[in-house]
């Protein structure tokens, strides 16, 4: 059997908790729409002809391949992820790189254009626009935080 995804779409959230990093995770995942769902993690790489579509109410449990970023930290840091994605200009697909640091959104943005420009390098391809989806927070003293970003395959064909 094989799943070849035909739709995505890209969401982002972040959270604190003053109990631990897993709940800031969990409510991260929450506000970014996708924490009813057993998230599987898959690499890079999006299907000739796949669309992205606005975000969609997936089944509760459902198993959900995507490409996701998380960054956990505490007491004053500061921490982003993201993701970043664009379709090659040859039409045979596109690429998604993910990434997180201990920083702002806007120095994160320019790691993955980094990862995305190495990517199209490598393959000797040109990409068309890179899309970014990244958020970050400063993490209150004594709690903890959380912030996510992914690229969520919705339908297949």
């Amino acid at each position: 059997m094989q799943l070849t995804p035909s739709t995505f779409f890209v969401t982002s959230g972040r959270a604190t908790s003053q109990i631990s990093d897993l709940n800031a995770f969990d409510v991260a995942l929450y506000n970014a729409r996708i924490s009813e769902q057993n998230l599987v993690a898959v690499s890079s790489v999006i299907p000739v002809d796949a669309r992205r579509v606005d975000i969609c109410e997936l089944p509760m449990g459902a198993v959900t391949h995507c490409v996701l970023s998380q960054m956990r930290g505490r007491d004053g840091e500061s921490i982003a992820a993201g993701i970043a994605y664009a379709f090659r200009q040859d039409g045979k697909g596109g690429y998604v790189a993910e990434g997180h640091l201990h920083g702002s959104a806007d120095s994160l943005k320019t790691e993955l254009g980094r990862k995305m420009n190495e990517m199209a390098r490598i393959r000797n391809v040109r990409f068309g626009d890179i899309h970014y989806v990244t958020t970050d927070l400063m993490i209150p003293a004594d709690e903890y935080g959380c912030c996510v970003a992914a690229l969520v395959f919705a339908d297949y064909r």
